[in-house]
């Protein structure tokens, strides 16, 4: 694995474990119920950041493909598809959301080890390069949300 897609992969190890610790600090009947943060419950909130992990492997896919570029275009709104993927995941089991999560870490961790270094510096039709999607949609979500879930449950 290149140096610079290991530590990738390792901020994105320690982001999710980070995410983790905060739910498993959750009273776990919270999960399957709204507003655990915000509207969302425990469960939504997983199907959540594992959709958007499955989206930083749409991004290496696009990349490898030459389709950076237009990675995107067409797609439905950010907020129609957290809409959408809170909709799923609330017509489904825990343990459902659960698997197809880590699946799409596993996912991603696999394609990162895998990825040729200079994927990352290539941009996206938004500006962004490769390496920011995949930080923005794996790690740094993560992240984002365990310090909602340490601040919704803070003594």
């Amino acid at each position: 694995m290149a140096r610079v897609t290991g530590h990738l992969v390792a901020e994105l190890v320690a982001a999710r474990d980070e995410f983790f610790a905060a739910l498993n600090a959750v009273d776990t009947e919270r999960l399957t119920r709204g507003g655990l943060v915000g509207e969302w419950s425990g469960q939504e909130l997983i199907a959540h950041v594992g959709y958007w992990a499955g989206n930083a492997v749409d991004v290496i896919q696009a990349a490898e493909r030459g389709a950076a570029e237009s990675f995107g275009e067409g797609r439905p709104s950010v907020d129609e598809i957290n809409h959408t993927v809170a909709k799923v995941a609330r017509r489904s089991d825990l343990a459902s959301v659960q698997v197809r999560e880590r699946a799409s870490f596993e996912t991603l961790v696999e394609r990162l080890g895998a990825l040729e270094p200079a994927l990352l510096e290539v941009r996206l039709g938004d500006g962004a390069t490769v390496e920011q999607g995949i930080r923005e949609d794996g790690a740094e979500h993560y992240r984002e949300h365990a310090a909602e879930l340490r601040a919704a449950f803070a003594p």
